[in-house]
């Protein structure tokens, strides 16, 4: 956490841990959304030409990202070009048992990182971080565990995830009772996540984002699923009495009249959003101070411009 504030506390953390320890069971059936995301980190690692020794993943699921890892060098983990050892650290039990296969699994706090400063050459995670309540803190806490020119390598839902959701479950709720109860977790925008890279003291900071689309049949399809991922309402001002059922049946009509195809599928909206940054190190690339360079940029364009000053 981070120091000499108090971080509002959104999120129920024992919750999020059973969420996650009852998805462990048969999450390989739902586990469509981080095996998209685990393959765009992977394709982000194939273009760093360099190897990682003791690597940490955070919020590891089953061990599904140091599969995608291993698949894409074309090796086994225990082989793998980029990878040397993977610790992989999941709130949930059952996870950590799992992802153990692929590395040594450990159960902490997605928040909470016991590990010594400088202890690994990169720190990844992959669809866990919407989960935290400070997630400053957090990417603070990951920069302090990277050792100089270590990688920080992440993905995580962006703002516009489950905006049809939202909107429709919001909907219906005023419809219905007249009111509206905290059911969706807050999400960041790609721009504040990329400031947090800098603010956490990473170089070479990159963000970008994607934006996957799903279709259902119903509504329910789309809740069914979500539950099996583990991402179910954890915020510590969620309603904690039932949910009347008619206002899931109206916000699945609204859903269908305002999102509804003409095959009758209902679309639903991930944002993934990847970020990249690196612990500092001298050997990096750095900003040439103003005035010196070594070329005009008429130059470098092949510009008939000429200088003010020499007329050259």
């Amino acid at each position: 956490m981070m120091t000499g504030m108090t971080v509002p506390l959104l999120f129920d953390q024992q919750l999020i841990r059973q969420h996650r320890q009852r998805a462990s069971r048969d999450y390989a059936d739902f586990a469509f959304l981080k095996d998209a995301a685990a393959a765009r980190l992977a394709d982000r690692l194939e273009l760093i030409r360099r190897d990682f020794n003791l690597c940490l993943d955070l919020g590891a699921h089953d061990g599904r990202l140091a599969q995608h890892f291993a698949q894409d060098s074309g090796q086994d983990l225990s082989g793998s070009v980029k990878i040397g050892h993977m610790i992989q650290a999941d709130p949930a039990v059952g996870f950590a048992l799992a992802a153990a296969n692929y590395g040594s699994g450990i159960v902490h706090a997605l928040d909470q990182l016991p590990y010594k400063a400088e202890s690994f050459d990169a720190v990844f995670s992959c669809l866990s971080l919407h989960w935290v309540d400070d997630l400053p803190g957090l990417m603070m806490q990951a920069r302090r565990l990277l050792k100089p020119d270590g990688l920080l390598l992440m993905s995580l839902l962006g703002g516009n995830s489950l905006i049809e959701l939202r909107q429709v479950l919001a909907e219906a709720e005023q419809d219905i009772t007249g009111g509206l109860s905290p059911r969706c977790a807050p999400m960041a925008d790609i721009r504040d996540i990329g400031g947090l890279l800098g603010r956490a003291g990473l170089a070479l900071p990159v963000a970008d984002s994607d934006r996957l689309t799903v279709h259902y049949p119903h509504m329910f399809k789309l809740m069914a699923d979500l539950r099996g991922m583990g991402e179910q309402n954890a915020l510590l001002a969620r309603l904690k009495t039932p949910t009347r059922r008619d206002v899931f049946y109206r916000a699945a009509e609204i859903y269908q009249q305002r999102f509804g195809q003409a095959d009758g599928q209902i679309p639903a909206s991930f944002e993934i959003v990847t970020v990249t940054g690196w612990a500092p190190h001298e050997s990096q690339q750095k900003p040439l101070r103003p005035g010196t360079a070594a070329q005009r940029l008429a130059t470098v364009l092949e510009s008939d411009e000429k200088d003010p000053e020499t007329g050259v």
